[in-house]
């Protein structure tokens, strides 16, 4: 983006400052991992580092903690180059009062930033929700780039989806929209964080997929790309995978009869297994729907950096409603 640009088009919620052309400091903070990169005009990563994400309140410390430990590896002059910060959280985020409302993954509610990190690092900065900025990014820098109505689904830690429609960024009454993770899908399933039972991510997301591995087999797995990589020889692996696959399909249905997307694009650490997710939920889709078109499904240019790239470029925007 330019400084001409509008970040946030048609959307309420001033601009904290026009766009930058310095250096940017992004962090993502997912479930299982906080990441965070120091990048240059050039685009350059001047520093980069990631830590494991504490339960609880704790996890926000420690994005303080490391923020100061990639500034601290930059000399005073380029330290002082940092024109803005972004930080990107889980669950549910008020980024207009600067609140992380929840977190069912990690285990907050309603913690006040204010401006802790500000403060701390001497650098303005912004607060978004995590799969809302990583989708943006995916949307328009990556796979879903050109494309004017799309669903983007991050699948990690958990299941969350972002929509753009007819070019414009959904983001809904509470500032974000696409919890599909939490439409509950198999009645008789697993209780999930959230409160409620059979939601998508619980049989979906990575850790999903190599929890139901491990009840299947006994035998214990790192993740789900250790499931996902064993398909062609392991028919336990592949009978997770569709499980995953189906109800990952049932629960975008409503979304796919809603708004009608032109391509579903799967975005995080498990977009990386390609064709190996996309094709069993283009068949699913296919099978499902009968009133609209199943949309196309496509891998996510940035994979597991959906959320950093994203931060890099909602940090260089400079808008506190966020991307658009």
């Amino acid at each position: 983006m330019t400084s001409s640009d509008d970040p946030h088009p048609g959307q309420p919620g001033p601009a904290v400052s026009t766009a930058v052309d310095g250096t940017v400091l992004a962090i993502d903070v997912g479930g299982t991992t906080i990441k965070g990169e120091i990048t240059a005009p050039d685009g350059t990563v001047t520093a980069a580092a990631t830590v494991a994400t504490p339960r609880g309140a704790a996890a926000l410390d420690a994005v303080t903690d490391l923020g100061e430990t990639l500034l601290s590896r930059l000399g005073d002059r380029a330290r002082r180059e940092v024109a803005r910060a972004a930080v990107l959280l889980p669950g549910i985020v008020d980024a207009e009062r600067g609140v992380a409302v929840l977190s069912a993954n990690i285990g907050w509610r309603d913690v006040i930033i204010g401006g802790r990190w500000r403060d701390r690092w001497r650098v303005p900065t912004l607060l978004d929700h995590d799969t809302t900025v990583a989708g943006w990014a995916e949307w328009r820098y990556g796979a879903g780039a050109g494309t004017d109505t799309v669903c983007v689904v991050t699948i990690g830690t958990g299941v969350a989806a972002v929509l753009a429609v007819n070019r414009r960024l959904v983001r809904g009454s509470r500032g974000q929209a696409g919890e599909i993770g939490h439409v509950a899908v198999r009645p008789d399933g697993i209780a999930c964080h959230c409160g409620n039972v059979g939601c998508v991510e619980t049989v979906a997301s990575a850790g999903a997929i190599a929890h139901a591995y491990t009840r299947r087999t006994g035998r214990r797995v790192d993740g789900a790309a250790d499931v996902l990589g064993v398909l062609d020889h392991d028919p336990d692996a592949r009978a997770v995978r569709d499980d995953a696959v189906e109800a990952l399909a049932d629960g975008l249905s409503g979304v796919i009869h809603a708004v009608c997307p032109q391509s579903i694009v799967l975005s995080g650490g498990l977009s990386e297994a390609g064709d190996a997710v996309c094709t069993p939920l283009q068949a699913a889709l296919r099978r499902k729907l009968f009133v609209v078109a199943a949309p196309d499904v496509v891998a996510g240019a940035f994979g597991a950096r959906a959320g950093l790239v994203g931060a890099r470029e909602l940090a260089r925007a400079g808008s506190r409603d966020g991307p658009s």
